[in-house]
């Protein structure tokens, strides 16, 4: 099998800065991302933040922050990927495409369909109100546009089996030109995290498209991660998609998930992807 491309989600964009030690500044997205560079890791998924004392909780669109995030990324980590978030909710897109015009990021994630975000609490209440994560097409395909005009590869996000089905569409309809598949589960009201169901998930994928699975939870996260790593998927983890380690320990940064990941995927006997390795893998930018 190919060599394992090892991604690192750095921060995300729900978790509290206060309440979790997760990257916000650029100097500490820099020196978490250099942990998970250490420990194997090609590509790095970023968010913004707001900067400035008790706003590190809130997204930032503003491409002045990602350009200082992704330097100091790229300065701290040589040859590094960027893979750059855009997920908004509504129809105004500026923001994300904003930064990925200023920043240039090699990857984008693209959220390739709709999901109603929900969660339910133990006793049947709304863990939050109901709402609608929108990506219609019409959308969809104005981030697409966005990214070929900057040189960015789209990795299209996948919250459902009907959202993998789509992505076949998009290219045969000419809005993407090639597919990169990433399988989200883990989210409450999207799929499960499921070893049987990702294997399944392959067969629904473009014939030949890479793909990798971003795995939210706990425990029951890293025999799914060992089994990605077995069927030759690219490989992610970080403090965006857990805090937890194979042994049920809380991890203390990005480094330790990445090493453990890396593990999964020398048990598979898979050695792990350079930078370098990755660019020329995925058809990138030198």
């Amino acid at each position: 099998m190919d060599r394992a491309i090892l991604t690192c989600a750095l921060n995300g964009v729900l978790t509290d800065p206060l309440q979790n030690a997760i990257p916000v500044t650029p100097e500490q997205c820099a020196a978490s991302a250099r942990e998970a560079y250490d420990a194997g890791a090609s590509i790095i998924h970023v968010h913004f933040r707001q900067q400035g004392a008790g706003r590190g909780h809130l997204p930032s669109w503003e491409p002045e922050v990602a350009v200082a995030v992704c330097e100091a990324i790229r300065h701290a980590c040589p040859g590094i990927v960027i893979n750059q978030t855009t997920g908004t909710v509504g129809t105004d897109i500026s923001g994300p495409l904003a930064c990925i015009r200023a920043a240039r990021p090699e990857i984008a994630a693209c959220n390739a369909g709709s999901l109603n975000y929900l969660k339910i609490k133990v006793d049947g209440s709304w863990a939050w109100p109901p709402m609608l994560f929108d990506n219609p097409v019409a959308k969809v395909k104005a981030f697409l546009d966005g990214m070929a005009e900057a040189g960015a590869l789209p990795e299209f996000e996948c919250f459902d089996t009907g959202i993998v089905r789509s992505v076949g569409m998009y290219v045969a309809n000419g809005m993407a030109r090639t597919a990169q598949y990433n399988f989200v589960m883990g989210v409450a009201s999207g799929m499960p995290v499921d070893a049987a169901l990702l294997e399944l998930l392959l067969n629904y994928r473009i014939t030949g498209a890479r793909w990798q699975a971003t795995l939210i939870g706990r425990a029951e996260i890293w025999p799914v991660h060992q089994r990605a790593a077995e069927l030759g998927g690219m490989l992610r983890t970080g403090l965006e998609d857990t805090f937890y380690l194979p042994d049920g320990t809380r991890a203390t940064g990005n480094g330790q998930l990445i090493e453990a990941l890396a593990g999964c995927a020398r048990k598979a006997g898979r050695e792990i992807a350079s930078p370098a390795e990755t660019r020329a893998m995925l058809g990138l930018r030198q």
